[in-house]
C-alpha cells in the first residue's frame, strides 16, 4: 500500500526487478500524480476565483510540490537523514493534503454532476445557480482545509494504547491474562526518529508485558542513516522477550544489514521459526510444560528477495497441535494458510486502519482484513491499525496504536 524508501541493497535488488515492470509503474505514477494535480489546480483556481495573475502563481507553486514529490525518494536515498528530513516533511504532508482533498473534491463533482440532471426540473434561475456552484465551490475548498488540518493533528498526537481481550480455546485457565505488547508500522524515517520512539518503548515498558512482539514495517531507510534512531529499543522490556518479524519495509531498506542490527539490541528476530514460551511462575501446574507456541514467518511477498520468503510450514514442523499457536505475520493475506495448518491466533499490521479515509476500502481489495479482531474459519487473527504511520504524518478515520492483546480462556 505504500512506496519503499531504502538504501544500496534496495537498489541491488531492485535491478533484479524486471525493468519494463518497473518503467510501467514510474509511468502510470507519474501520469497519474500529473493528472492529480492539474485537477486540484482547476477546483482551488475555480474555488477561489483566481485571475490570470494568481493563476499563474499556483500553478508555479503546484508544480514545485509535484516536483519535489518526486524529489523526495531518490532524496530519502541519497541524502543524511537531518538534509532529508525537512524537505520530506514538506513532501509527505503534501502528499496526505492532496489524497484528502481530491477525495472531496471528487465527491462534490459527483454531486454536482446528479445536481446538473435535476436542475432542468428545479424552479431556480441561473443567477441562482451560480451563486450555488459558487457557494459549494467555496464550501469543497474549506472541507478540504478542515479535513487535512484535522488529519495531521491526529497523525502528529501522540499515541495511545489500545486493550484488545482473546478468548482461545487452547488457552489453559493458569495462562489467563497472558499479555501480548504489539508494536508494527512504526517506520521510523524521516519525519518519525528516535525521541518519539523513546517514549513508545517508555509507553510499552509501563505495561509489563509477558511478550513484547514487532510485526514489520519498523524502519524507512538503512542503517546508516537510522540506527541512532533505533537504539531505544534496546530498552525495551517483557517478561519472555522481544520478538521481530520482517515487514515488506525491511526488504526496501536492507532487511539483512537490520537484522542483524536488531538482534544486537536484544530481539528475537523469527524467521520462519517458532519457540515455545514456558512461562514458570503464572498460576497453575502444567502451565509450563503446556506453554505457547510463538511462530514468526517472512513477509507476506519477500519471496522475490533472495534467501527470504514465509514458509509457515517449516515453521510448524514437529509441533504439537494440542498447544496454542500464536502467528506473527506481517500481513494479514498470511491468514488463509494460518487457518489451514492450525494456527489459533494470527497478529498482523501492515494496513494502517486505511490511514486515511477512505483509502481503507481500496485496502480491502489486496487484505482479508483491515483492522481489529476476526475470526478467520478456525483461527482468529488481530489487525493493528500501527503504531506509527507511513508518508504523510496524518490520519483520518484510523487511529495509531500500541496493542496489548490479553488472552482469555474461552468456556468450554
Amino acid at each position: 500500500m505504500d512506496q519503499p524508501l531504502g538504501d544500496e541493497p534496495f537498489a541491488k535488488e531492485t535491478r533484479d526487478m524486471p525493468i519494463l515492470r518497473t518503467l510501467l509503474f514510474v509511468t502510470i505514477m507519474t501520469l497519474a500524480l500529473c493528472g492529480l494535480h492539474y485537477y486540484l489546480y482547476v477546483r482551488i483556481s475555480r474555488g477561489l476565483s483566481l485571475g490570470p495573475a494568481e493563476q499563474r502563481l499556483l500553478k508555479l507553486g503546484i508544480g514545485g510540490l509535484f516536483a519535489l514529490l518526486w524529489l523526495s525518494f531518490p532524496l530519502a536515498r541519497a541524502a543524511p537523514r537531518h538534509i532529508a528530513s525537512p524537505v520530506l516533511w514538506v513532501s509527505y504532508i503534501w502528499m496526505g493534503t492532496m489524497a484528502v482533498s481530491s477525495v472531496v473534491f471528487g465527491l462534490v463533482d459527483l454531486a454536482r454532476l446528479a445536481g446538473s440532471a435535476l436542475s432542468p426540473m428545479l424552479p431556480i434561475d441561473e443567477s441562482r445557480r451560480a451563486w450555488i456552484s459558487k457557494l459549494v465551490d467555496v464550501m469543497a475548498l474549506g472541507g478540504a482545509a478542515t479535513l487535512s488540518a484535522t488529519a495531521l493533528a491526529l497523525g502528529l498526537r501522540k499515541v495511545g494504547v489500545k486493550r484488545v481481550e482473546v478468548s482461545l480455546a487452547k488457552l489453559p485457565p493458569s495462562l489467563d491474562g497472558f499479555r501480548i505488547v504489539q508494536l508494527t508500522d512504526v517506520h521510523i524515517g524521516p519525519t518519525l526518529d528516535g525521541r518519539w520512539l523513546k517514549e513508545v518503548v517508555a509507553k510499552v515498558n509501563a505495561l509489563a508485558a509477558d511478550v513484547v512482539v514487532i510485526t514489520g514495517d519498523l524502519v524507512d531507510g538503512s542503517v546508516s542513516q537510522l540506527l541512532s534512531h533505533v537504539e531505544p529499543l534496546r530498552d525495551l522490556k517483557a517478561k519472555h522477550g522481544v520478538y521481530f518479524v520482517t515487514g515488506n519495509h525491511e526488504y526496501y531498506s536492507g532487511v539483512d544489514a537490520w537484522l542483524t542490527e536488531l538482534r544486537r539490541l536484544g530481539m528475537t528476530v523469527l524467521r520462519n521459526e517458532r519457540v515455545t514460551l514456558h512461562p514458570q511462575g503464572l498460576a497453575g501446574p502444567g502451565a509450563g510444560a503446556l506453554g505457547i507456541d510463538l511462530v514468526g514467518v517472512d513477509d507476506y511477498h519477500a519471496g522475490v528477495f533472495p534467501g527470504h520468503g514465509p514458509d509457515l510450514p517449516r515453521a510448524l514442523t514437529g509441533r504439537d497441535p494440542s498447544r496454542l499457536a500464536v502467528l506473527l505475520a506481517h500481513q494479514p493475506a498470511a491468514i488463509e494458510e494460518a487457518a489451514q495448518l492450525g494456527i489459533d491466533l494470527q497478529i498482523s499490521g501492515h494496513t494502517h486502519a486505511g490511514q486515511l479515509w477512505p483509502w481503507g476500502y481500496f485496502v480491502r481489495l489486496q487484505q482479508p482484513y483491515v483492522h481489529g479482531l476476526h475470526r478467520h474459519g478456525s483461527a482468529q487473527i488481530y489487525v493493528s491499525a500501527g503504531t506509527g504511520y507511513w508518508g504523510p504524518p496524518m490520519r483520518l478515520a484510523s487511529e495509531a496504536e500500541i496493542t496489548e492483546l490479553v488472552l482469555r480462556p474461552r468456556p468450554s
